[in-house]
């Protein structure tokens, strides 16, 4: 590996560029990044900067054999096709979808399907064609959510297909496409943009989204510098453009790069990345559900956006976490910085006492600090912080490390974890992280590595506090029919996974498993129709579920799962 620095006076980056060989690799190809509104702007009249930017090789392919470091392992079965998989979401049934990324580093309509085996094991599970999308739809970096009739939604894209090569390189394209998958229909079908008031937006890029607690998904603009350009819709069916409503007045920057966390409140925080002006502060930022309006939060304390220096204006993941008194009493959310240059902090807000704290700063390895400038995190079942983070010392480096952070360890503490084969030859933001039903977690590295990572946490079990909770439930069900569940916190206290902006993943939505008490084999039943989509304690949750025909028949024991925490399990007879 051979390694080559420069300094792009003009744009105030530094940047590295990377020449990966030996036998397998795939051709070279441009990296495509995810940049920032403005630094887009710039770039598009800087070739020269582009093409450093890009200057990366496609992943090589895949090893056969089962590969385990430390707490890493590979599934069994490697990603069946060429390219890389992204956006790795979980489905109502316990299979996970993944998007296929091609060798040219490129968005394609393919998406692929992992199932896991009889014994309920990721690692083991088999691959499987997927729905496509419309052919002339192949995002990459976009919003993505699972809703709460257990239908999936996308939306917008960054970079589509091959679309708007420059001297040889790609550039963003932000449209305002979209797609939803039925599981009824077992396809996608188009999504109109939205166009409240008549006035259809023309993109929507690599939008952050989210779903309120009544269902409702929330979707943003990336690229629109009137301040808080959003939108929202029911989630019912037909999807079409009058139906979306505006949303978020009184933003005091537009949504450019931020992320976003629904609080157990049903409110939703946001740091701010960049306004207009160009300014850098260190604003915060609450969505009010009820009056669809925007207010400060008040000040992060320390600076989290890369918003001076090298002015890419990323941010990193913000993940909330369950009873951890950081700051008095109450859940918070750890929100990590994106700073290309020097130290990068994190800050800590509580979701009770509204306020924020100074957190732990981003580790660094011998002199060489880390940053989140976009890059995934997942909150653990107990409660620890599984985060990537790459040197701060330019924007979009290598390697990739990970660590995770307290409370589970009393505090704070922020621990080195082994390094995955595949960060060495990696920056944070090509990973993904999803929470699987197991409690571990599913990491991929798009335009990286072709690989599927399954991550086992450090040791640590949930607080009994956290667990959802089976009140009501039938003690006989039929294959091919649908049934109810009623109790408490069927979406867990967290949300799962969390990026920068786009790459949504969150789980915070049941899982249903049926174990057959002579076999032991699990069964992942489809759900759907959840009453809400709250994360707040002991919130009274319902929700339906679908036994497959292929459970197996007997007495077994029914599990409720949220964020790859359990419930205690009932006792039911599948028939």
């Amino acid at each position: 590996m051979t390694r080559n620095r420069r300094t792009l006076r003009t744009l105030g980056l530094t940047l590295l560029s990377v020449t990966i060989g030996g036998a397998g690799a795939f051709a070279q190809a441009p990296l495509n990044l995810p940049l920032s509104y403005p630094l887009r702007l710039q770039l598009q009249n800087n070739p020269e900067a582009l093409r450093e930017l890009q200057s990366r090789p496609a992943p090589s392919a895949a090893a056969a054999v089962p590969t385990v470091v430390g707490p890493w392992q590979t599934t069994n079965f490697p990603f069946p096709v060429a390219g890389s998989p992204a956006n790795p979401l979980l489905m109502t049934d316990g299979t996970v979808i993944v998007h296929l990324i091609n060798n040219s580093n490129q968005g394609t309509p393919s998406w692929y399907q992992l199932t896991p085996d009889i014994t309920g094991s990721y690692v083991n599970g088999t691959w499987s064609t997927f729905a496509s999308l419309r052919a002339n739809y192949g995002p990459l970096f976009h919003a993505s959510e699972v809703l709460p009739d257990g239908r999936v939604i996308i939306n917008g894209e960054e970079y589509n297909l091959n679309e708007n090569i420059v001297n040889g390189k790609q550039m963003p394209v932000d449209t305002n496409s979209g797609a939803i998958y039925y599981p009824s229909l077992g396809a996608w079908t188009p999504v109109a943009p939205p166009a409240p008031g008549g006035i259809p937006w023309t993109t929507i890029g690599d939008a952050q989204s989210v779903v309120l607690n009544d269902g409702t998904y929330m979707l943003a603009n990336c690229c629109e510098f009137a301040p808080g350009v959003a939108a929202l819709f029911s989630g019912t069916p037909p999807f079409n453009s009058s139906a979306w409503i505006a949303t978020g007045s009184g933003k005091f920057d537009d949504n450019d790069e931020e992320g976003w966390t629904v609080l157990p409140n049903g409110n939703v925080l946001t740091v701010d990345a960049y306004v207009a002006s160009g300014t850098c502060d260190t604003n915060s930022e609450i969505y009010n559900a009820s009056t669809g309006m925007w207010s400060s939060a008040g000040s992060t304390i320390v600076q989290l956006p890369d918003c001076n220096g090298n002015k890419s204006f990323e941010l990193g993941p913000q993940a909330l976490r369950p009873d951890f008194a950081a700051n008095g009493s109450g859940d918070n959310v750890i929100a990590f910085g994106g700073t290309t240059s020097g130290t990068t902090h994190t800050a800590i807000f509580n979701t009770s006492t509204l306020t924020w704290v100074a957190g732990p700063n981003v580790p660094s390895i011998g002199a060489t600090p880390y940053t989140l400038a976009d890059a995934p995190a997942a909150t653990l079942p107990s409660g620890n912080v599984l985060f990537a983070a790459s040197p701060s010392n330019g924007a979009f480096q290598i390697p990739t490390n990970f660590w995770e952070v307290g409370p589970n360890s009393g505090g704070n503490v922020i621990t080195l974890i082994t390094q995955n084969p595949d960060g060495p030859s990696s920056s944070s933001f090509e990973w993904n992280f999803l929470v699987l039903p197991t409690g571990e977690v599913l990491a991929v590295a798009p335009q990286a590595s072709p690989r599927v990572w399954i991550y086992t946490p450090l040791p640590g079990a949930p607080n009994a506090s956290w667990l959802p909770v089976i009140d009501t439930s039938p003690t006989d069900v039929h294959r091919a029919f649908t049934y109810q569940l009623t109790g408490k916190q069927f979406n867990g206290l967290t949300h799962g996974a969390a990026y920068g902006d786009d790459a949504q993943a969150n789980t915070n939505y049941p899982i249903v498993k049926i174990v057959n008490m002579a076999s032991g084999h699990v069964f992942y039943e489809r759900t759907s129709g959840f009453n809400t989509m709250s994360v707040a304690r002991n919130t009274a949750s319902s929700t339906n579920f679908t036994v497959s025909g292929t459970t197996e028949t007997g007495p077994s024991t029914l599990y409720v799962i949220a964020n790859g925490i359990s419930s205690a399990g009932v006792l039911v007879t599948v028939h």
